[in-house]
Order: C-alpha cells, then sequence, then structure tokens
C-alpha cells in the first residue's frame, strides 16, 4: 500500500468506531439475521442472487467456533425459510481451524448435510496462505466422502494456484476465482497488478475449458472484459458460470453485468464484527478511506 494511504488507515484506525459505522455499514447489511434477509431479498427482487457471509474469522476458543456454526445453521434455515436465492460462505479459522483442525472438520461436516437438505451449497473462504493447504485437504476430503455442495476459494495472486486448478479439475470443482487481498512475501504471491491479473485470466480459462463452475468474483473492468471474451469465444450458457461482488461495491458495474445478461451473486456479510471486516475492506480500497476521512473533516 502506498505511504500517504497507510497514514490515511492509521488515522482511521485511531477514530472511535461510532464514526467509523455509517460509512462502514454501506459495505455490511447489519449486524443481524434480519438485515441479511432484507438485503438478500432486496437483491432477489433486482435478479441478483446472494451468499451470505456471518462476519468473525481468527477465534480462539471452542466456544466461539460453535456460536459461529449455531449462527450459520440459522442462516441456512432462515434462507430456506424464506425461500431465498442465497448460499453460504464460510472461513475455516471461525469454524477453529487455527484451535484444532479435526475440530474445525468436524464443525464443517455439521452444516453441509444441513444445506443439502435445504438443497443449498456452502463455499469455504480462502483466507491467508498459512491456511491454503488445510483448506485444500479439507474441501478434498469433503469430496472424498461424498459432499457435492461444498466449494472453495482460490487466489489468483498464489503462485501455487495454477498447480492447485490442474489438481482440482480432475474432479468437477464449483470454484470462486479473486485477486488475492492478504499481504503474502513475493517468493508465493505475486506483487505485480498485471501479474496477478494475467494469472486470474490465465485460471479462469483453464476452469472454463475444463467446464468447471466458476464464479468470476471481481471489480476490474479489465477482467470483467477478458471473462466477457472467454464467455463469447466458447459459447458458454449463462448456468456455467457466474459473476461476484461484493455489497455495496461499484454498483454501477454490476447492474451492467446484469443487463448484459450476465447471473449475478452478492457477498453479503453481516454480523456484530463489522469493524475488522471493514477495516480489510479499506486496506483493498484506500479511496474509500479518503471518503471517510473527507466526510468527517468538512461535514457540518
Amino acid at each position: 500500500m502506498h505511504p500517504l494511504n497507510n497514514l490515511m488507515l492509521s488515522a482511521l484506525q485511531r477514530l472511535p468506531q461510532s464514526l467509523v459505522k455509517p460509512v462502514a455499514m454501506r459495505y455490511i447489511a447489519g449486524e443481524t439475521l434480519e438485515d441479511a434477509v432484507r438485503v438478500v431479498r432486496d437483491l432477489n427482487a433486482r435478479k441478483m442472487m446472494a451468499t451470505t457471509d456471518v462476519l468473525g474469522e481468527n477465534v480462539s476458543t471452542e466456544e466461539e467456533s460453535l456460536r459461529a456454526v449455531q449462527a450459520c445453521e440459522k442462516v441456512l434455515e432462515a434462507l430456506r425459510k424464506e425461500r431465498l436465492n442465497a448460499n453460504l460462505s464460510i472461513k475455516l479459522t471461525q469454524f477453529g481451524a487455527q484451535i484444532n483442525e479435526n475440530f474445525c472438520y468436524e464443525n464443517v461436516k455439521r452444516i453441509l448435510p444441513i444445506a443439502r437438505d435445504h438443497k443449498n451449497f456452502v463455499r469455504i473462504d480462502m483466507e491467508d496462505s498459512s491456511l491454503t493447504r488445510t483448506t485444500l485437504n479439507l474441501y478434498e476430503q469433503l469430496r472424498g466422502e461424498g459432499f457435492e455442495n461444498v466449494g472453495l476459494v482460490i487466489q489468483a495472486y498464489l503462485r501455487r494456484s495454477e498447480e492447485d486448478v490442474k489438481k482440482l479439475i480432475r474432479n468437477r470443482v464449483n470454484v470462486r476465482i479473486v485477486k488475492g487481498i492478504y499481504i503474502e512475501p513475493e517468493a508465493i504471491a505475486f506483487q505485480d497488478r498485471e501479474e496477478i491479473r494475467q494469472n486470474y485470466l490465465k485460471l479462469l480459462k483453464v476452469l472454463l475449458d475444463t467446464k468447471n463452475y466458476v464464479g468470476i468474483s471481481t471489480h476490474d473492468d479489465f477482467l470483467v472484459q477478458g471473462a466477457y471474451q472467454y464467455i463469447r469465444e466458447m459459447n458458454l450458457p449463462s448456468t456455467a458460470y457466474e459473476f461476484q461482488m461484493l455489497y455495496g461495491v461499484r454498483p454501477r458495474l454490476r447492474d451492467q453485468i446484469v443487463a448484459d445478461g450476465h447471473r449475478m451473486r452478492i457477498y453479503v456479510p453481516f454480523g456484530k464484527d463489522w469493524y475488522s471486516y471493514s477495516i480489510r475492506r479499506f486496506k483493498e480500497n484506500p479511496q474509500i478511506v479518503r471518503y471517510i476521512l473527507q466526510a468527517l473533516l468538512f461535514r457540518n
């Protein structure tokens, strides 16, 4: 991150959370499940799908993890009851991966049958590189046990991702492809923006060529146009892929993609742990930080 952006983010983090919250909530459904249901219902009315995320990660006790599992169970039940077109994303550090890997596995396995009974789907988010192998191993174990309603995420900035994709496509997979947001060393991750973009498109092409279902998750016009080109060249039906974006980010681009006839899924986070999520989003998009500080400095 540019030094000036670091300085602004540092200044923002010193502000009371009460000042940050009004802007942060533009990118979060709210603090409750009812808030998430409301937002998802509105997105569905606009012909968009959603994926819900109960905010929270890096938990340190089994009790916290079990509360997260229960919250996810309630999400799946609410989606069924309200007949919403939405699925669920989870993070392994929220389910106890840093406490005990087998404990985490049992927690994930606990919610998959519920999702399957509701004809729904669970995606395991990818976190920083210390969790990459754990996440892939757990995913492969669950698929080997017959769970077809589980997917994962591949980060284009990791140098290992091409090899991971080649292994994954041996079995039909449902993959969300992202650039990647965690700060990783050059030895394991591309640092140059164009290198990351080109690797993203390379991985996307491999996945689409082998007829795997891909969530094309990006807010980058260049990558959107690259995806459009592949879709045209391969003559893919709109059911073979979907675009994905974060709630509150680039709504005009989102609406244009939908108007162009492509399916769109919006990532809808909610929960009490909104602050840490917001800071991570602000690190990705320093322009938001500038906007917040300007709004606070020049408000009446």
